[in-house]
C-alpha cells in the first residue's frame, strides 16, 4: 500500500548516459521497482519525475539510477533566481537528499533551478553524453555540443574520402583498401567510442539499446572488412569493388565494409549533434522565460535606497523601479504612476497603465515613470516562478499515446537482434553468400533504431509548452492535450471571465445643455472619497479624462455618506448629490423624463444607474456595469469555429446575464443564471451526464471545484491560486481570446505529436522489411535512421510559429480542431 499524499515528495532526477527511448524506459523500470516509487523518465529533457515516501533518501534513487549504468544527479537550488531572504542561502547548504520537496509548492525549487541552470530547457542535461565522451558529462550543456561537434567534424573530415574510395571505382588506386582502412580505424574506435561505451555499460546490466543495435553493426562490419584484408583476398593490391544500394552477391572473401563502417557512426553522430542543437532549440522558449528576471533591484531602507540581489528581498520589503528597469519580484504599487510592458509574460502587446494599490508582476518592464513597490511574493511563489513550474511538470509528463510508443520501444531491441540473426541465417542458408546474409543483417541493426519513437511526443511537449508560455498559455500536462481534441462544450463563468470582474463606467448621459465632461468631472471627484465600487469605476473614469485633458480633479469638502443611496459634499463650490435616482427625488431635485428613462433601461437591463446633480437640479446619469471584455464576442465566434458550445454560468440575476450573453453572442437557453458557487459544479455534472465533454474557464474560488469537475479546467491567470491549482490550461493574460489560443496550441501540439509517433512507427515498418530483404545498403539505412530522428525534431519545430489569434479576428479554424 502506497504511503499517503502526504507523507510523499517529489524531485527532478537529471539523468546523464541515455541515448535512446528504450534507455529511458530501462531508467524508469529500475526507479519504479523500489517500493512507493513513481517515476516518469522524458528521454528528451534528460530527467526523471519522480514522487517516493518520504521516509526513502533521494541518495538511495540516485543509486538505483547507477545500478541500472547511468548517471544521476539532483539538482542544486539555483542561486541566481528570486527566492524568500530566509530560504536562499540555507537551501545552498542542505544536503542533497533534502533537495526533494514534500508538495507543489516546495518542488519548485528544484524545478526551478533546473532550468534556470539550462538542464532541461536546454535539452542536453548535465551528465548526458548525448553521444559525447565520458569526460563530456561534466561540461555544461553548451560545452557538450561543442565537444560532439569537435567530434563530428574529425569523423566526416577522416569519412568523406573513405566514402569517395569505395563509392568510385575511378578512384580506387593500388593498395587504396588499405589507406580507407588507416582512415576508418580511428572513425570506428575513436569516433565511434561513446556509443561502444554505453552499449558495452549496458550490456553489462542485462539491457539492450540503441546503441547495441548500433555498436554491434559497426564493429561487425570494421571485423568483416579486417579478416577480409588480412586472410581473404581484399587485401590484394588492385582489388577494386563497386557500391551497390543493395546486397551483394558473392562470398565475401574479397569484399570490405569500411565506408559503411566509417559511414554510419559519421551519420550517427551527425544525426546525434543536430539532434542535440535542435533540442535546444526547443526549450529555448522556456530558457528565455526562466533568464526574464532581475538581477538585482534597488531596495528601499531607512529612507534610503540599496543595491541588492533579488535573492535578498523579502516579502513586505518597498524597492523602487525606475523606468526601463524590470520589476524585481511580484508585489503592489504604493507610490508613482507607470506604463508596464507585460508583453513577455502575458503575450499581451499593450503596456497596462499601473498607479498606487494595482498589482505588478515580477520580470515584466516599468516602460513609464518611476514606481516604488512593495513585495508581495518572492522566489518560488512568484508568477513567474510558477509558470516555470507548469511548464516543466508538463514537459516532464508523458501523453498516453507516448506511454504505447515506450513499451514498443523497451522490447523492440531485443526483436531487432533476433530479426538480424534470422536474416543472416536466412541469407546465409540460401547459398547466396555470407557477405550477402552479412549486409542484410547489419543493415537490420541499423535501420531499427527507435530515436525517432523517443523523441516523438518529448520534442513537441517542449516545443509547444515553451512557446505556449511565451504567449502566456501555460499547459500543465500531456494529458490535457488528449482532453482538448474531445471537448465539445465550453462552460464560460461570466464576472472575471467574459467580462472584466469589476465596475466600469460605460455611459454618461446628460440633461439638455449641460456638459458631459462637467459631470463626469465633478461626480468622479465626488466619488473619489468613496470606497464603494460603483464610486471607484466613477472616480478612475474621471481621473483618466483628467489625465488626457492634463487636468486635476478638485477637491472635497464636507463629504458624507447617505448609506445605501449615495454621497454629497462641496466640489468647487457647488452642492453635489450622487447616487441612486431615489436619493435626488427625496431631496426634491428628480430626474427629467429622458433622464429617467435612461435609468429606468440601464436598470432593467442589470446595470447600475447613478444620478448626478448640483445646485438643486439633476444634471445627468452614469451607466455602470461589470463591462463585457472586448475580445469576448469574437472569442466566442472562434470558439464556436473549433467545434464548442459555448454556455454562459453566473450568480447574476437572468437579466444580467441575458444582457451579456446577447452582447457577446451566446443563444438564450444557453445561458444559466442566478446559480450559487457551490451548484457550478453540479451544472458541469449534468452537461456530462448528457454525454457532453465539458471545458470550464473560470478564475474565483468559487470556480475551484468546477474547474476540477470538468474534463478541461481553464483557468484566467487573473485568477486565485486555488483556481489555478484547479486548472489544466492556465492563461495567463486576462483575455478569453487566450482561451481560444490555448485550445488550438494544445491541439496543435497533439497532432504533431501523433503526426511524430505515425511517421516515426511507418519509417520502421517500412524500412526493415527492405532492410531484411537485402535492398538496403547499411550505410544508408544509417543516414535514413539519423534522418528520421531529425523529421520528428524538425516538425516538433513547427510549433515555433504558431500565432495567436488577433483580436479582429472576424472567422473561425477552417474546421473544428484543425489547430
Amino acid at each position: 500500500m502506497s504511503p499517503p499524499a502526504t507523507d510523499r515528495r517529489q524531485v527532478d532526477l537529471v539523468i546523464g548516459g541515455m541515448t535512446c527511448a528504450s534507455c529511458a524506459a530501462r531508467v524508469e523500470r529500475k526507479l519504479n521497482k523500489l517500493d512507493g516509487v513513481t517515476a516518469t523518465v522524458n528521454y528528451a529533457t534528460e530527467k526523471a519525475k519522480v514522487s517516493f515516501p518520504a521516509g526513502l533518501p533521494a541518495d538511495r534513487l540516485v543509486a538505483q539510477v547507477e545500478a541500472a549504468g547511468y548517471t544521476a544527479t539532483i539538482p542544486p537550488p539555483a542561486p541566481s533566481r528570486p527566492a524568500a531572504r530566509t530560504g536562499a542561502r540555507d537551501a545552498a547548504n542542505r544536503p542533497a537528499s533534502d533537495h526533494a520537496t514534500g508538495d507543489r509548492a516546495d518542488d519548485s525549487t528544484a524545478v526551478d533551478s533546473t532550468a534556470a541552470d539550462g538542464v532541461a530547457a536546454d535539452g542536453v542535461a548535465a551528465g548526458s553524453t548525448a553521444g559525447g565522451s565520458a569526460a563530456d558529462e561534466s561540461l555544461p550543456a553548451d560545452g557538450r555540443v561543442r565537444a560532439l561537434r569537435d567530434r563530428l567534424r574529425v569523423v566526416v573530415g577522416l569519412t568523406v574520402p573513405v566514402v569517395l574510395l569505395a563509392m568510385v571505382p575511378a578512384l580506387q588506386f593500388d593498395s587504396w583498401q588499405w589507406l580507407s582502412l588507416t582512415l576508418a580505424a580511428p572513425v570506428v574506435v575513436w569516433g565511434g567510442w561513446p556509443i561502444h561505451r554505453a552499449a558495452w555499460t549496458n550490456l553489462r546490466h542485462g539491457a539492450t539499446t540503441m546503441d547495441t543495435l548500433v555498436s554491434i553493426g559497426t564493429l561487425a562490419a570494421f571485423g568483416w572488412s579486417l579478416y577480409a584484408l588480412f586472410v581473404g583476398d581484399a587485401g590484394e593490391p588492385g582489388m577494386t569493388h563497386d557500391f551497390s544500394v543493395t546486397v551483394t552477391r558473392g562470398a565475401g572473401a574479397d569484399s570490405i565494409y569500411l565506408e559503411v563502417a566509417a559511414g554510419v557512426t559519421a551519420f550517427i553522430l551527425t544525426g546525434r549533434y543536430l539532434e542535440a542543437r535542435a533540442r535546444r532549440s526547443a526549450g529555448s522558449a522556456l530558457r528565455a522565460l526562466l533568464a526574464m528576471g532581475a538581477r538585482d533591484v534597488a531596495v528601499l531602507r531607512d529612507g534610503r535606497e540599496e543595491r541588492v540581489e533579488v535573492d535578498q528581498l523579502g516579502v513586505g520589503d518597498l524597492f523602487v523601479v525606475r523606468p526601463g528597469e524590470k520589476i524585481a519580484t511580484d508585489g503592489v504599487v504604493v507610490a508613482g504612476a507607470s506604463a508596464v510592458d507585460a508583453s513577455m509574460l502575458t503575450g499581451e502587446s499593450v503596456p497596462v497603465e499601473v498607479r498606487p494599490g494595482d498589482d505588478v508582476t515580477g520580470a515584466t518592464l516599468n516602460a513609464g515613470g518611476r514606481l516604488v513597490v512593495r513585495a508581495t511574493r518572492v522566489g518560488a511563489d512568484t508568477q513567474l516562478a510558477r509558470i516555470g513550474r507548469l511548464v516543466e511538470e508538463a514537459q516532464s509528463g508523458k501523453a498516453p499515446v507516448q506511454r504505447l510508443a515506450d513499451r514498443i520501444a523497451a522490447v523492440f531491441v531485443p526483436v531487432v537482434l533476433a530479426l538480424s540473426a534470422l536474416t543472416f541465417g536466412y541469407w546465409a542458408g540460401r547459398g547466396d553468400g555470407l557477405a550477402a546474409a552479412f549486409t542484410a543483417a547489419v543493415a537490420v541493426l541499423i535501420i531499427a533504431c527507435p530515436c525517432a519513437l523517443g523523441l516523438a511526443t518529448p520534442t513537441a511537449l517542449l516545443v509547444g509548452t515553451g512557446r505556449g508560455a511565451q504567449l502566456g498559455l501555460l499547459i500543465r500536462g500531456p494529458e490535457v492535450l488528449e482532453s482538448t481534441r474531445r471537448v465539445d462544450t465550453i462552460v464560460l463563468d461570466k464576472t472575471g471571465t467574459v467580462t472584466t470582474g469589476e465596475m466600469t463606467l460605460l455611459d454618461v448621459a446628460t440633461a439638455a445643455g449641460e456638459d458631459r465632461d462637467e459631470v463626469l468631472r465633478l461626480a468622479g471627484a465626488l466619488e473619489n472619497a468613496s470606497e464603494h465600487p460603483v464610486g471607484r469605476a466613477i472616480s478612475r473614469a474621471a481621473a483618466a479624462a483628467a489625465e488626457r485633458s492634463s487636468a486635476e480633479l478638485p477637491g472635497v469638502t464636507e463629504f458624507a455618506t447617505k448609506e445605501g443611496l449615495g454621497v454629497r459634499g462641496l466640489v468647487a463650490g457647488r452642492a453635489v448629490l450622487v447616487g441612486r435616482p431615489r436619493l435626488l427625488t427625496g431631496c426634491s431635485q428628480p430626474l427629467p423624463t429622458d433622464l429617467a428613462e435612461i435609468a429606468r433601461t440601464a436598470e432593467a437591463a442589470g446595470r447600475t444607474a447613478v444620478a448626478v446633480s448640483w445646485d438643486g437640479r439633476a444634471r445627468g446619469v452614469l451607466t455602470i456595469a461589470d463591462a463585457v471584455r472586448p475580445t469576448s464576442a469574437a472569442a466566442i465566434r472562434e470558439l464556436r469555429g473549433l467545434g464548442l458550445r459555448p454556455i454562459l454560468l453566473t450568480g447574476d440575476n437572468a437579466s444580467v446575464a441575458a444582457t451579456v450573453a446577447a452582447e457577446v453572442g451566446i443563444a438564450p437557453e444557453d445561458v444559466v443564471a442566478e446559480v450559487l458557487p457551490a451548484e457550478k459544479t453540479e451544472v458541469v455534472r449534468r452537461l456530462q451526464a448528457g454525454n457532453r465533454v465539458v471545458a470550464m474557464v473560470g478564475d474565483g474560488v468559487n470556480d475551484a471545484a468546477a474547474l476540477a469537475q470538468a474534463d478541461l479546467g481553464l483557468v484566467m491567470g487573473t485568477g486565485t491560486d486555488v483556481a489555478i491549482e484547479a486548472g489544466d490550461l492556465t492563461l495567463v493574460r486576462a483575455d478569453l481570446l487566450a482561451a481560444v489560443d490555448a485550445i488550438r496550441l494544445a491541439r496543435r501540439t497533439l497532432a504533431t505529436i501523433q503526426g511524430n509517433l505515425f511517421w516515426a512507427f511507418a519509417y520502421n515498418a517500412a524500412a526493415l522489411p527492405l532492410a531484411a530483404a537485402g535492398l538496403l545498403n547499411p550505410m544508408l539505412a544509417g543516414a535514413a535512421m539519423a534522418a528520421s530522428s531529425l523529421f520528428v525534431v524538425g516538425n516538433s519545430l513547427r510549433l515555433r510559429g504558431f500565432t495567436p489569434r488577433p483580436a479582429t479576428a472576424p472567422g473561425p479554424d477552417p474546421a473544428p480542431g484543425s489547430d
